[in-house]
């Protein structure tokens, strides 16, 4: 697969400029597209100088120049979404637009194109509020709690409709919270710049006693390069995560330890976040771990590198 060209949606954000700088030093010829509606050209500021990266802003949406854009290629890394959990009840058209259209452009472009293979992030949201803990890939899904699952759980389908009629391959990818090197949102963002800018008092949503599991953002990108390597069936779907899980409340505690702070904490009370916000989330990875695959970093490591750089790069938390 080395030396083929291959796609990268929403290549300027977190996850997907990771992807592309790992895909570069693999000798991939990539070809990034992102509106830099919330991705960042200054994580692409290595890629832009390779001679193996052309960047394309462009918006999903607009099919016909998705449809340009799309030339023959090995493989889609379908990275492009609204993150934005938080706020889904505000903006539910988000979602379907961001989410689960922008999906169908990119199958149908690739059906028209002849690229015959995609790689999705999805998310452990789709699960709503299992009852089964660790949740297994197969697991029954119970109903949707928040429009961003139900619009990832949307792509899904397409994909395996996809796979099944035009006789594509899918790897879907139901991630925990990602932490690390350019993270720019999610409540280690928040608490940290929340400290910068009153260092003396704490606002956390919820009651402090959510709890989640997290996942660097490198053994997210290892783990999705060594499913594609091992698992060939029509669709792959893979859980990454972690064999263990914090609360808000011990994860208030390592970054506080961290930044030498005590700030006086105010829990806005409630046992979720947010409308849709999932009080425990805790995926099982032993599909992923089957392939040879482990986790390098603990949650605590994870967390601490998070804030590390955020606290050494705090023009991310400027409005743009």
């Amino acid at each position: 697969m080395y030396n083929k060209k291959v796609i990268v949606t929403g290549c300027a954000g977190f996850i997907g400029s990771t992807l592309v700088d790992r895909l570069l030093k693999l000798n991939f010829y990539v070809v990034g597209i992102d509106n830099l509606t919330t991705g960042r050209l200054v994580f692409l500021k290595n890629p832009l100088k390779n001679k193996k990266f052309k960047f394309y802003k462009c918006d999903l949406l607009n099919f016909a120049e998705v449809n340009r854009i799309f030339k023959k290629s090995e493989m889609v890394f379908h990275f492009a979404a609204n993150a934005d959990v938080r706020y889904g009840h505000k903006h539910p058209r988000k979602d379907l637009e961001q989410n689960t259209i922008v999906t169908y452009n990119v199958l149908e472009s690739m059906r028209k194109k002849g690229i015959k293979k995609i790689v999705f992030c999805s998310t452990g949201s789709v699960y709503g509020e299992p009852k089964i803990f660790p949740t297994s890939e197969n697991n029954p899904f119970p109903i949707q709690t928040s429009f961003y699952g139900a619009s990832k759980l949307a792509g899904e389908s397409l994909i395996q409709a996809y796979s099944e009629a035009y006789d594509m391959k899918g790897w879907i990818f139901r991630f925990v919270s990602i932490l690390g090197n350019r993270y720019s949102h999610g409540h280690v963002y928040d608490f940290c710049k929340q400290i910068i800018n009153h260092p003396k008092y704490l606002n956390v949503l919820g009651n402090g006693n959510q709890k989640k599991s997290y996942l660097n953002v490198d053994d997210c990108i290892e783990a999705i390069l060594v499913a594609i390597k091992k698992s060939n069936k029509k669709i792959n779907i893979f859980n990454l995560g972690t064999d263990e899980y914090i609360n808000v409340k011990q994860s208030i505690n390592i970054i506080c330890n961290l930044l030498k702070v005590k700030p006086k904490i105010y829990f806005l009370g409630g046992k979720r976040g947010w409308i849709g916000d999932s009080p425990f989330i805790f995926l099982n990875t032993k599909k992923i771990k089957s392939l040879k695959w482990k986790s390098k970093f603990t949650i605590k490591e994870s967390i601490e590198k998070t804030v590390n750089y955020l606290m050494n790069n705090r023009w991310i938390f400027k409005k743009r």
